[in-house]
């Protein structure tokens, strides 16, 4: 089910135009059916600072310290503090029993991962696998029969084509936004190894990790990108 389930889906990035007046897609239905298997993702990492500012431990060298000492006179490298550094994103349920799907940057290096559920309840996650060049992660929550949703062939997909996504911008769970497929296999300047869909769907951070749906309900990629 896992293998399916990553092989079916594809990188989406959204690209930033000037607003302008389109035809109101309705996928009210669509949101009604399939919102219940999007949840929302918080994630704590512990980052370590000195204890009187620094972000990082005084290096040892001598002459290292002196620059310390000179440039950041507030530290002087006492012992290193844990920080909690919070982060936010969003995933879908692809198995009743659990599994979900989401971008790897999300949840990388955290020491906590928690599900929100649409009916408010939350589980604590464990990664069960992550990868960096196609930033798809997989979360297990210990739960059953859960909502799960129906994975599309992004291969189909065409140009024009009406989508939509459901994700937690700003924090704001189960937030809907809709429009076109702008086009396909596109590649950005720092990626080289993913070919991703282009969209004109309003996407914000807290999305990452989001499905995007075709008007059958499919879910035919993993909003990852801003531009």
């Amino acid at each position: 089910m896992m293998r399916k389930a990553l092989a079916a889906t594809a990188l989406v990035f959204a690209l930033s135009v000037p607003a302008a007046a389109k035809e109101v897609v309705d996928v009210a239905d669509l949101v009604e059916t399939h919102g219940p298997a999007v949840v929302n993702i918080s994630t704590t990492k512990l980052v370590k600072r000195g204890a009187e500012g620094f972000p990082f431990q005084m290096p040892e060298e001598e002459d290292m310290q002196e620059f310390f000492r000179r440039f950041f006179p507030g530290g002087s490298g006492g012992p290193m503090q844990e920080i909690p550094a919070r982060g936010a994103g969003s995933g879908f349920i692809v198995s009743s029993d659990g599994y979900i799907l989401t971008n790897a940057h999300v949840v990388k290096g955290a020491d906590e991962v928690v599900v929100k559920l649409i009916d408010k309840r939350t589980f604590n996650a464990k990664v069960v696998g992550a990868d960096s060049r196609t930033d798809v992660a997989v979360i297990k929550i210990t739960a059953s029969n859960l909502p799960a949703v129906k994975l599309g062939d992004p291969a189909r997909l065409r140009v024009g084509e009406a989508v939509a996504a459901i994700g937690s911008p700003f924090g704001f769970e189960n937030s809907v936004t809709a429009g076109i497929v702008s086009a396909k296999g596109r590649s950005l300047p720092s990626e080289s190894y993913v070919p991703y869909i282009q969209t004109d769907v309003p996407i914000n951070p807290g999305n990452s990790g989001g499905p995007l749906f075709n008007m059958r309900g499919e879910v035919i990629g993993i909003n990852s990108q801003i531009y």
